[in-house]
């Protein structure tokens, strides 16, 4: 081994002599991954034989960067992660951290723990149990044993941790404790109570903190802790686990879910809002995604050009929607096949897309708004293809009357999406009926619409039953 890999080995040893040092830490686990396997070899050649047993239970030195807590004072820590990024591990481990002194016996900085999941069962068989739990993270001489009858755990130094069902809020009611580990809150069916019982409880020593490992989901109590000043925030997709996930799995569900909001939310992490009073909501896109194939008998382009043609100006929306018109109105579906939107485009730019996209799409008919560029946006196109099939439409209606009947078709389960219309979907779940509540202009809502009404609701007025003759 050259003098510069074993100075560099040597200098692995050192930061695992000095484990309060975090940072060195954080980037250890990463720069051994990395290292070839002579390196790998002599690293670990070079450690005592008490360095080597201790480096599995150093979460420090294997940690990724969401699982270890940020610096400052908080008093709330969120681990806001898709399944399987990790987050039941570092709940975990924050847990260890927390109780453990630097011997078995020695106390820590907590003494006193909560331990709250949606219910007793769920808090002990993943929290206390699981094979990320705190039993499985925990070295053989500090390990705590279970109290089954009493629901508690009891650590050699004794420290306590309590379980407790947020289905029972008051259980929390006269307890007290200098930190907690709150799993999955965002699901909790008594999320409000059980959450305010925790904190009248969490009042023992000088900093009580609590660790909330959780699937991001719009609701009040999780939005309200996001928004204290006092949480810091830790966010992860699901891949950032992936070392530690099948492949196959990740295969599977990006496969089928890719492009989704459920992917954002349950896969990415992210926090996805509905607007009060929203015309669609996040179950309404989940049951909109489409089971099987369609062939769509017609197909359009509806285009919402942007006031102005600058880099700052609002999207031009485009979207292209195909439609089922086999028997009565009532039985007719529209299925949205792309989101075709850009941004920042000139007019001949935006107008390109559009033409594009009908190519893709063997459209019948380019749909588009004139509201704001009259006779110039057909001129526009037309400098491109003269022969284009082209309607203008013209907005006598606020965006929200003409947004509801659209998604009372939704309502009705006759409109499907493909994947990848996430961004589109957000706008529609910010379309309420006071209006759009999000940033900008609903380009890609408004397309949308256009396109419905064009493909599905105007042509049902025009239709007639045929007559049937008697003889």
């Amino acid at each position: 081994m050259s003098k510069g890999l074993a100075k560099e080995a040597q200098g692995m040893v050192s930061a695992l002599r000095s484990i309060s040092k975090r940072h060195a830490m954080r980037s250890n686990a990463a720069w051994l991954a990395c290292a070839s396997p002579e390196v790998q070899e002599e690293f670990l050649d070079s450690l005592e034989p008490e360095t080597v047993m201790a480096l599995p239970w150093l979460f420090e030195f294997w940690a990724m960067p969401h699982q270890l807590p940020p610096e400052g004072d908080w008093r709330s820590w969120v681990i806001m992660g898709g399944r399987g990024a990790g987050k039941t591990r570092a709940g975990a481990e924050w847990v260890r951290s927390k109780v453990e002194g630097p011997r078995p016996e020695d106390t820590g900085e907590a003494q006193r723990v909560a331990l709250v999941g949606e219910t007793v069962e769920q808090t002990r068989e993943v929290m206390v149990f699981g094979e990320s739990g705190i039993l499985a993270c925990s070295p053989p001489d500090r390990r705590p044993v279970w109290e089954a009858t009493r629901k508690r755990l009891v650590w050699p130094n004794g420290a306590v941790a309590q379980v407790f069902s947020a289905h029972d809020p008051e259980s929390l009611r006269g307890p007290q404790f200098d930190a907690a580990w709150v799993d999955e809150l965002a699901k909790w069916k008594r999320a409000e109570e059980a959450w305010d019982m925790l904190q009248f409880s969490l009042r023992l020593g000088d900093r009580p903190q609590q660790c909330v490992t959780t699937t991001p989901r719009n609701v009040g109590v999780l939005k309200a802790l996001l928004n204290a000043g006092s949480t810091v925030v830790s966010t992860a997709p699901t891949e950032a686990n992936r070392a530690n996930l099948a492949a196959s799995f990740l295969e599977e569900i990006r496969n089928r879910y890719s492009g989704t909001r459920l992917a954002r939310q349950e896969l990415d992490g992210v926090l996805l809002e509905d607007a009060e009073g929203a015309l669609w909501g996040l179950a309404d896109m989940e049951a909109a995604r489409l089971r099987e194939p369609v062939e769509p008998m017609r197909i359009v382009v509806a285009v919402d050009p942007p006031v102005t043609g600058k880099s700052n100006s609002d999207e031009c929306g485009i979207i292209v929607v195909g439609a089922v018109v086999d028997g009565p109105p009532q039985e007719w579906r529209a299925v949205v096949l792309e989101d075709a939107t850009v941004a920042g485009a000139s007019p001949l730019e935006w107008a390109q897309a559009a033409l594009d996209a009908m190519a893709r799409h063997k459209a019948d008919r380019l749909v588009a708004e004139v509201n704001q560029g009259g006779d110039l946006v057909e001129t526009v196109i037309r400098q491109i293809d003269p022969t284009v099939p082209y309607k203008a439409v013209h907005a006598s209606r606020s965006k929200v009357a003409r947004a509801e009947p659209v998604a009372a078709l939704y309502e009705q389960g006759r409109v499907a999406h493909l994947a990848g219309l996430d961004t589109l979907e957000d706008q529609m779940c910010r379309m309420t009926a006071q209006g759009y509540k999000g940033k900008g202009s609903p380009d890609r809502v408004d397309a949308l619409v256009w396109a419905i009404h064009h493909l599905l609701i105007e042509p049902a007025g025009q239709w007639r039953r045929p007559r049937v003759r008697l003889l």
